[in-house]
């Protein structure tokens, strides 16, 4: 079964973690010194904070896939899409180690594809731009407030 994943770029972790916490009625399931992630089942979401120096607000989407099986078909519907494909791969980002691909929408959102297989002791990721969020794009894609060359869940 697949996951919306929301990832939200926040100033103070410690107030955003609080606020978030409230409202899910739910304590986060992994928190870091510059992370926190929720994995909710109503609504059946992976909603993820991080205070890493990027501008606040909502760094990207995603969808989380379960299987290898689920992350193939959900591929095969970005081939199919009107829109270049980052092919990342195997990576640790945000203290899991996943398999990954982004795409932006025609808005120029950020969505990443993945399926999650363990966790990781670091944040990981990549090249951070000039405004703190990480700089994978592929070639020619327009940067939203993001992207999002991380974070799994």
């Amino acid at each position: 079964m697949k996951r919306l994943h929301i990832h939200v770029a926040v100033d103070d972790l410690s107030q955003a973690t609080s606020f978030y916490s409230t409202l899910f009625d739910a304590e986060p399931t992994v928190e870091k010194r510059d992370y926190a992630k929720w994995m909710l089942e109503d609504p059946r979401v992976n909603f993820a904070i991080s205070a890493r120096g990027a501008a606040g607000g909502v760094e990207h989407l995603g969808i989380q896939v379960e299987t290898a099986d689920e992350l193939a078909e959900v591929y095969g519907r970005l081939a199919r899409a009107d829109a270049a494909v980052l092919e990342e791969g195997e990576t640790i980002c945000c203290y899991a180690k996943s398999e990954k691909s982004w795409i932006s929408d025609p808005a120029g959102v950020s969505w990443e594809v993945f399926h999650t297989h363990g966790e990781a002791a670091s944040y990981g990721g990549g090249v951070e731009a000039e405004d703190g969020r990480l700089a994978k794009t592929p070639t020619g894609m327009p940067r939203s407030a993001g992207p999002a060359a991380c974070c799994a869940g």
